[in-house]
């Protein structure tokens, strides 16, 4: 059996899996249903639900995460980082590396390094599990925590899925889904139940997470247009951004990976290369190049400490609102941000695909979130002189705050996290370039936006094309409208808080696979030929111990 006797020849389902693209559906129908009957109540399960995830599984998503950062360090350096993903290891990469790399960071970390650069420094800043809050010792803190939260360990859960997959579909021939992870262990039987109820699964999750993701943007947009324009922030503002942007993203994604979404891509590059020169140009440079490399030292020197702290002893709420949180919301990107990698590195080797965009990441939050620290760390100084100046003088004036609580940017944190980015902003500049700062920032969340809408639209096509890498365009505007309406359901929930808490619960499953992505890679990636092919004759191990290509009558579109 082949990939494309899964697929329907004729009717309405042709050219898809008609299992699964029913199945995902009716389960994705029941989740908004249960929205939308009990609105009020279904924040309030996600949030129980959550809590005990994240009580009693915490190692566990910790622990995992950091396991899949050694496994791919190991493959980058080893002799199997040469493994081109592709059937022939001459194969030359569809994209440039340009074009690549922009497709990596915008379906990627685009959307959320925008939304938390600024403001998670400035709550590590006010208060963290390491060092005193609103100090100097805070400020570089909360950069490690934030390099710690965006480095190497998310990237990592992206890394594994698209490792996998396109390991599999690429160098193996087998369907471009997660049925095929199970290869090694189930074998041909993949195509039957065993893998439609992988893929139903990853269908849901994905649309799930691709939604959450979304929601947020749309909500951080909102805060800027108010912020910007005064354009009030309510249910019905976000309504029609979902409404637009998503017809947008429609639009892109019917066009294909390689126009629409390669160049909404480089669009976004050159829209965040533009703001990350002007805020360097008129912000602290100095201050902003010294934290770029201090912090990654730190950063490098603590990764195995910080990866496997769970604070044991204390065993406090920070942790849980942070790195266990921020992993299980990883994972929910995962599937469709891991798919979408892998659609656009054919031809890459395993060693490129590891490397990543790391870096480009610790740049964008040194200059955003090191210019909020910097900006905090001159009002905190200000304020201690003139607390020492009216010491010195006598004065009899009642000094009405003797405590430092934070400078501009961290109280427009404290009131909502999204308006961050804007109020860095207009402490930069208050007239004019501080506006077209904001603008553009709003422009790029809503470009990131429609990236991350079509990119994941177009994974969760393939997925109910079974892994047609081309699907029918009917599925793909179908999916466009469910993922707008997801977003708005979410949005409807509760907001920010009901899609942190479905995230937790979202990302578990998701933690299962993931294990078993690494377990059936390395078992299939030791019995490659060409890597042993590097060592002396006497440690190879025989031919019928090596695997050959899995021969099929089809092939990966």
């Amino acid at each position: 059996m082949t990939h494309s006797t899964i697929r329907a020849k004729s009717g309405i389902f042709k050219g898809l899996n008609p299992t699964v693209t029913i199945a995902s559906k009716v389960i994705l129908i029941a989740f908004i249903l249960f929205i939308v009957i009990l609105a009020n109540k279904a924040g309030h399960y996600f949030e129980t639900l959550a809590t005990f995830l994240l009580y009693n599984m915490k190692w566990f998503s910790i622990g995992l995460v950091s396991l899949v950062v050694a496994f791919l360090i190991y493959l980058m350096v080893s002799r199997y980082g040469h493994i081109r993903l592709s059937e022939n290891d001459n194969d030359k990469p569809e994209f440039s590396f340009w074009a690549w790399i922009s497709m990596l960071f915008s379906g990627g970390m685009g959307i959320g390094l925008v939304f938390w650069s600024v403001a998670e420094p400035m709550w590590h800043y006010a208060d963290n599990p390491f060092t005193e809050g609103l100090t100097d010792e805070s400020a570089s803190m909360s950069m490690q925590l934030t390099f710690y939260h965006w480095g190497l360990h998310p990237w990592s859960l992206f890394v594994i899925v698209a490792l996998a997959l396109s390991y599999f579909s690429y160098r193996k021939g087998l369907p471009f889904t997660f049925r095929s992870i199970l290869y090694p262990i189930v074998g041909e039987r993949i195509y039957g139940p065993i893998g439609h109820i992988a893929d139903i699964i990853t269908v849901a999750v994905t649309a799930f997470g691709i939604a959450q993701t979304l929601s947020l943007g749309v909500i951080q947009i909102n805060s800027g247009l108010q912020q910007t324009f005064g354009i009030n922030i309510s249910l019905t503002t976000q309504t029609i951004l979902i409404v637009t942007l998503c017809t947008i993203a429609v639009g892109s994604v019917l066009s294909g990976v390689g126009r629409g979404i390669r160049l909404l891509s480089q669009w976004n590059m050159l829209l965040s290369l533009l703001l990350v020169l002007i805020v360097l140009a008129i912000g602290p440079t100095r201050y902003i190049f010294n934290i770029f490399f201090e912090s990654t030292g730190n950063y490098l020197q603590n990764i195995v400490q910080m990866g496997l702290w769970t604070d044991t002893q204390k065993d406090t709420n920070w942790q849980s609102s942070w790195t266990s949180f921020y992993w299980p919301w990883w994972m929910t990107w995962a599937p469709f941000v891991g798919m979408f990698i892998a659609r656009i590195s054919k031809g890459r080797t395993i060693r490129e695909l590891i490397g990543g965009p790391t870096a480009i990441a610790f740049i964008w939050l040194s200059v955003f979130g090191g210019s909020a620290l910097k900006i905090e760390q001159d009002e905190r100084n200000a304020f201690e002189k003139n607390n020492v100046a009216a010491q010195v003088s006598n004065s009899e004036q009642v000094i009405k705050q003797d405590v430092f609580i934070g400078g501009t940017v961290l109280k427009a944190t404290k009131e909502d996290s999204t308006r961050a980015l804007f109020t860095l902003f207009n402490n930069l500049d208050e007239g004019l370039l501080g506006t077209i700062l904001s603008i553009l920032a709003c422009i790029l969340l809503a470009t990131y936006f429609i990236t991350s809408a079509d990119s994941g639209t177009l994974v969760l096509c393939i997925l109910d094309a079974a892994g047609d890498t081309e699907p029918p365009k009917s599925i793909r505007v179908l999916w466009g409208v469910a993922i707008a309406v997801i977003s708005w359901v979410l949005i409807y929930a509760g907001g920010l808080q009901a899609i942190k808490f479905a995230s937790i619960i979202i990302g578990f499953p998701i933690s299962i696979f993931i294990l078993m992505m690494g377990v059936t890679l390395f078992y299939s990636i030791r019995r490659e030929p060409k890597p042993w092919a590097m060592l002396p004759q006497h440690v190879r191990p025989g031919k019928d111990q090596l695997d050959e290509p899995i021969k099929h009558t089809d092939t990966i579109n």
